[in-house]
């Protein structure tokens, strides 16, 4: 029972439930990016390429279509995708870090603790028992 008792302590840490829930969020938040440069970066950039970003392509070898008109055997280095993937990751990444500053800025910054009161030196306290007893 100690151990579960431990475990709960630390799943319960703050910092552990921050980073859960910071990783769903990112993660939702990446099928948003997902979308938005599916649906409107790459068909953009596709206007250049004059087809779908996404399938744009080095033909290493070239494939044989079948009666059906399915290409088989074609060995291509599929380098729209791999941009498209790219631009997904800075998009999360710019944002997370916009999110990270933001939560940074508003968090209150900690007031340095007043330091207590010096009392009296050593000296000082030695000098005053000698006067107290002289008396």
């Amino acid at each position: 029972m100690g151990m579960l008792k431990e475990f709960k302590d630390f799943a319960m840490k703050g910092n552990l439930v921050d980073i859960a829930v910071g990783f769903v969020m990112g993660a939702a938040f990446k099928q948003v990016v997902t979308s938005f440069t599916g649906g409107i970066v790459s068909p953009l950039i596709g206007l250049i390429f004059k087809a779908d970003f996404k399938d744009v392509k080095y033909v290493l070898k070239e494939g044989v279509a079948d009666e059906a008109g399915k290409v088989t055997g074609e060995v291509a280095i599929m380098y729209g995708e791999f941009l498209t993937n790219v631009i997904d990751f800075i998009i999360v990444a710019f944002v997370m870090f916009m999110v990270v500053k933001a939560v940074n800025a508003m968090k209150k910054k900690e007031e340095p603790t007043p330091e207590a009161p010096k009392g009296p030196s050593q000296e000082e306290l030695l000098a005053e028992i000698r006067d107290l007893l002289k008396k």
